[in-house]
């Protein structure tokens, strides 16, 4: 098998390049970076010494950042899934969601789990009001957003979804989606009710109690 992908059951990114892979039915092998392997820290590192996962090996070749990945993976080892666009202003509009999920929810949730962590010069209860403030925000561009979409794009699953399933998961942790939005709520669950995010999140589920702000008891 060639392809290998390194990476944490409980990452948030890890679990937006697993979705990708498990939807397209792609063969490759999960190398988990934990004590119990300290063999795949070390390749892990070797290979990408900026520290981040996931990582993705396909023979010779490595590939990291996880929209790269998907991108990656959609020239080189195509499935029946097109989760990236042919129509070029169709995939413009994907990669524009994709980045929104990345860098205006997941990001913003980092804020708070990087600040109760001790990772930022930022309180505790400063981190999390941040977080929450811009969480609000991009919830409310949201609401407004996929209003009469199935999927973040529109009927079809992209790599947008894959983006924002890991990212409002977690996000809804640090601030709660409340019922003033209720297509963001509808659209969460469907995410959740995902096959391909479902196991995601039954495989992240034993790392629960590491999530530095107390895992809530739901979902």
């Amino acid at each position: 098998m060639s392809l290998a992908l390194y990476g944490h059951p409980f990452s948030s990114y890890t679990q937006k390049a697993l979705v990708a892979l498990w939807e397209n039915g792609t063969p490759f092998e999960f190398r988990n970076i934990g004590p119990d392997t300290p063999e795949h820290a070390t390749e892990w590192l070797r290979r990408w010494p900026l520290r981040k996962f996931p990582l993705l090996v396909d023979g010779d070749r490595t590939v990291v950042e996880t929209s790269i990945i998907i991108e990656y993976l959609q020239l080189t080892h195509p499935g029946p899934v097109r989760l990236l666009p042919a129509d070029p202003m169709a995939a413009l509009e994907v990669r524009f969601l994709d980045r929104f999920f990345d860098l205006h929810i997941m990001d913003a949730m980092q804020v708070a789990v990087d600040s109760a962590l001790g990772k930022v010069p930022t309180k505790q209860e400063e981190g999390l009001r941040l977080a929450q403030e811009r969480l609000e925000r991009a919830y409310a561009w949201l609401e407004t957003t996929l209003a009469g979409r199935t999927w973040a794009a529109g009927s079809e699953l992209t790599m947008a979804d894959c983006a924002a399933a890991p990212s409002l998961f977690y996000a809804d942790w640090v601030h709660r989606i409340s019922d003033a939005y209720p297509v963001l709520r509808a659209y969460r669950a469907r995410l959740l009710a995902w096959p391909s995010f479902a196991r995601a999140v039954d495989g992240g589920r034993p790392f629960r109690p590491l999530f530095p702000l107390g895992a809530p008891d739901r979902d």
